[in-house]
């Protein structure tokens, strides 16, 4: 068991970081190790012994250099980094490692954090019109080699399926065949915060994918494995081989990458990523809907405010209204 008082501050903070890495997203964990790296360095240039230091000296006061500190950084990272300095206090409290005032500490974090500015989702959608208009005939173009033909049909489907579902890029190169329901027109992924949602298919991605997987039969087939545990998206490059390997976040970033500079040029790398077909999903949804409750749970946000954000780009009547009163 712990004795109170005991613990160093950097055996305390590895052991905080270690719990998050058992319990929460790589994603998650990462952020929280920068920001606990960052508390340290923190404490260092007010001139503590980082190793001698005991967590049930740490007393409130970091928390005000901390977010001193942080006055620096975007108010989203200030944010995120004084949550998991909140955690940390936390975990020592919960551990038994130092006696911890935490509405106290709650308080100090609430009152020095500051509230993020909303950022408008911004997004060329002529170019994602014009982009999904030429990727649909990819699986025309004559390719040199059967992995080439494999690759234009899977970043026909990929791109397509992004588009008509609002998945998130790691939901859908994490996907497997057996997801995918056919007759349901339906899949069920792992998503956000590792919840299991429904996700609806349109035609368009449907028959994409079924292009695509019927040119991919032989190599499925001759996987050994169960067509259903086989990846939706698999790698067609030389260091595959024959096996059947799903794709990673960062090839479905190089997909977009690739076929934007491709079809639209390298100006729009970068301004077109694979969130911007999500953006472009929840902004069809409202434009043909008008619907924001049904914009909502189709896009699977928990909050509401958060797809009242692309209101404001459905409504094409406002800028209508404005153009004619005044400049008429």
């Amino acid at each position: 068991m712990n004795s109170l008082g005991n613990v160093s501050i950097s055996d305390a903070i590895d052991r905080y970081i270690l719990s998050i890495n058992l319990a929460r997203s790589v994603n998650t964990a990462r952020t929280y190790k920068n920001g606990m790296s960052l508390f340290l360095l923190t404490l260092t240039e007010h001139k503590l012994d980082l190793e001698n230091l005991l967590v049930a000296e740490l007393g409130e006061e970091p928390v005000s250099w901390f977010a001193a500190r942080l006055k620096d950084y975007s108010p989203a990272t200030e944010r995120l980094y004084l949550t998991a300095l909140a955690g940390f206090y936390d975990y020592i409290a919960g551990e038994n490692l130092a006696e911890v005032n935490l509405p106290r500490i709650r308080l100090l974090i609430h009152q020095r954090a500051r509230r993020p500015g909303i950022r408008l989702p911004q997004f060329p959608q002529n170019d994602l019109d014009t982009l999904l208009q030429k990727i649909s005939d990819l699986h025309t173009c004559i390719a040199v080699d059967e992995e080439e033909r494999l690759r234009n049909l899977r970043d026909r489907a990929f791109l397509i399926t992004l588009a008509d579902t609002g998945l998130r890029v790691h939901e859908a190169c994490g996907m497997r065949r057996g997801d995918l329901d056919r007759n349901e027109g339906r899949a069920i992924v792992i998503g956000k915060g590792n919840q299991q949602a429904v996700v609806r298919f349109s035609r368009r991605a449907q028959a994409a994918l079924d292009d695509y997987l019927r040119a991919r039969a032989a190599l499925d087939g001759a996987s050994g494995r169960p067509l259903s545990s086989l990846p939706l998206f698999a790698r067609h490059d030389p260091g595959a081989g024959k096996k059947v390997k799903p794709i990673t976040t960062a090839t479905g970033r190089n997909i977009v990458n690739q076929r934007v500079a491709e079809f639209l040029g390298n100006d729009l790398v970068g301004r077109i990523t694979p969130h911007s077909f999500r953006h472009y999903f929840v902004t069809r949804v409202l434009q043909t809907s008008g619907n924001l409750k049904l914009a909502q749970e189709l896009a699977r946000h928990k909050n509401i405010a958060v797809t009242q954000r692309y209101a404001h780009l459905s409504d094409n009547e406002l800028d209508k209204g404005y153009w004619n009163a005044i400049e008429e």
